[in-house]
């Protein structure tokens, strides 16, 4: 093995030369939307690609934020179902049932979690992509794979329109997870088979601004 290894890399050398020229690569794609990070265009197009792809979507606002997230527990989860959280939600968020992660429970141990709540690093509309990276909102990637359902915060100004757009929020070395609805695959024949890889349900809480109140006059 080793022998046709060095032949193979032997006959790249060659057929590059002492000094290989690069070609350029071409860059006529697509690099950034038209609209702005959390335009209302963007928050549909978003809440319609995660609903086509089985998710539920909660559109709320920071004001309502905490009692609808309480209400989507109460809910979602099973009776008697405990929750784990990662170690920094905001304060507003806080669930005081819920667990803290401390970075030791195996997978195991996270099976025995019904759920789990974390904020985003950002999401794509038009893919409908929500990416997590391991920030402290958002925990080790563990928290969101094992348990069965995923709750997950978006805020307005974290959805931007593209895949660039997406990539250029985040670090490249950081332990990325992107999320296109709930877990789910299909066999040969098309059975649809959810939870393999992944929570069978992600509930999405989409916050947008505040709604505006126009001034009665006389």
């Amino acid at each position: 093995m080793s022998d046709a290894r060095e032949t193979v890399l032997a006959r790249i050398r060659s057929a590059l030369g002492s000094a290989p020229v690069v070609p350029a690569i071409p860059r006529g794609y697509r690099r950034a939307g038209e609209l702005p990070p959390g335009a209302p265009a963007l928050l549909e197009q978003l809440a319609g690609r995660l609903l086509d792809y089985k998710a539920t979507v909660v559109e709320t606002s920071p004001a309502r934020l905490a009692a609808d997230l309480a209400r989507i527990l109460r809910e979602t989860m099973p009776e008697g179902g405990r929750l784990i959280v990662p170690p920094a939600l905001p304060a507003a968020w806080s669930v005081p049932a819920a667990v803290v992660d401390d970075g030791t429970l195996d997978a195991t141990a996270l099976d025995g979690f019904a759920g789990v709540l974390t904020a985003c690093a950002a999401a794509v509309a038009e893919t409908g992509t929500i990416a997590l990276d391991g920030g402290p909102d958002q925990g080790r990637r563990a928290i969101t794979l094992v348990p069965d359902r995923h709750f997950c915060v978006v805020r307005a100004d974290q959805v931007v329109q593209t895949v660039p757009d997406l990539l250029s929020r985040l670090t490249p070395t950081s332990p990325l997870t992107l999320i296109s609805g709930p877990s789910a695959t299909s066999d040969i024949e098309l059975d649809r088979v959810e939870g393999v890889h992944g929570p069978r349900t992600l509930v999405v809480l989409l916050v947008g601004p505040e709604p505006t109140t126009e001034p009665t006059g006389r």
